[in-house]
């Protein structure tokens, strides 16, 4: 190939590239740290995951839910989910040789996407307060849909924490539906159930 006509064509290629990044409209806003959705790298997700330290851990959660488009009926597929939380001593915890956002996230964390009843499931433990006490425990959460950006929702945080003061409940902005939950014991481990609504509070979402 003519080395003056590929140069053309790799220039025309990252222009058209540009251009079309420039018009794509991003939803939910400034998202720092969203990009480790795309980390689990070779794994093949499916609706259920099992997190680091599931089975070492107590409380034992598991999370699930349904994943509804924005009408908040029809049941939305292949939504993948990334959760991430501290240990029991409140800390991301880590083995050293992390990279990317796990430096700063930990190993514990997962990825699950939806099936085609939306449905997701994720096995867990109850994670601790920061050490400093200045925040309620909690779970981050941070979607994926097929047709738009990553971008977060509220974390999961519950009811039974004397650390989720009025206060910060009235600061919650309800992305995605209430992160709110109350576990219920079912044996060795507490049903966390949450359904979530795409769209629902997340700016710019069309």
């Amino acid at each position: 190939m003519n080395k003056r006509f590929l140069i053309w064509v790799l220039f025309l290629t990252f222009s058209l590239c540009n251009a079309q990044n420039r018009n794509v409209k991003l939803v939910g806003g400034s998202c720092e740290g969203c990009e480790a959705i795309f980390e689990y790298q070779d794994k093949v997700l499916s609706s259920i995951d099992t997190l680091p330290l599931f089975n070492d851990n107590t409380p034992k959660l598991k999370l699930s839910g349904i994943v509804f488009e924005k009408d908040g009926i029809t049941p939305a597929k292949n939504v993948i989910i990334y959760i991430y939380q501290t240990n029991r001593r409140g800390i991301y915890q880590t083995k050293g040789n992390e990279k990317g956002w796990a430096r700063r996230h930990g190993f514990i964390r997962g990825w699950v996407k939806t099936n085609a009843k939306g449905e997701y499931t994720f096995f867990t433990f109850r994670p601790g307060a920061y050490p400093n006490r200045r925040a309620p425990e909690h779970i981050h959460v941070t979607i994926k849909e097929p047709s738009k950006n990553a971008y977060y929702i509220d974390d999961f945080m519950f009811e039974d924490d004397p650390l989720l003061s009025n206060s910060i409940r009235d600061e919650l902005n309800n992305r995605g539906g209430s992160g709110i939950v109350l576990p219920k014991k079912n044996g060795q481990v507490h049903d966390v159930s949450r359904n979530l609504i795409l769209g629902l509070n997340i700016p710019n979402y069309n």
